[in-house]
């Protein structure tokens, strides 16, 4: 599937009009992305995220949440501090 739109560098649109909410530690994987990228999204167990979006033009992976939703932000600030 194709990226649709990516206006903002943390939230990708799909073609199946799905929107992610990318993890703020990988939002700078997504910026290379180009729009023909094959984009695969897969469920995943994370502390934080849902699902993980695979390109598999390149193999680059990012972690993300529906876009509707939120990060928790304390505990967000706390993990990409602690690496």
């Amino acid at each position: 599937m194709r990226i649709k739109q990516h206006d903002k560098s943390y939230i990708v649109e799909l073609e199946d009009r799905s929107k992610w909410r990318i993890w703020p530690g990988d939002i700078a994987v997504t910026l290379q992305w180009l729009p023909t990228a094959d984009i695969v999204t897969t469920e995943i167990e994370d502390e934080f995220c849902t699902h993980a979006l695979v390109n598999r033009t390149d193999g680059s992976r990012v972690r993300a949440i529906d876009a509707g939703k939120d990060w928790p932000v304390a505990e967000v600030r706390r993990s990409l501090k602690d690496g």
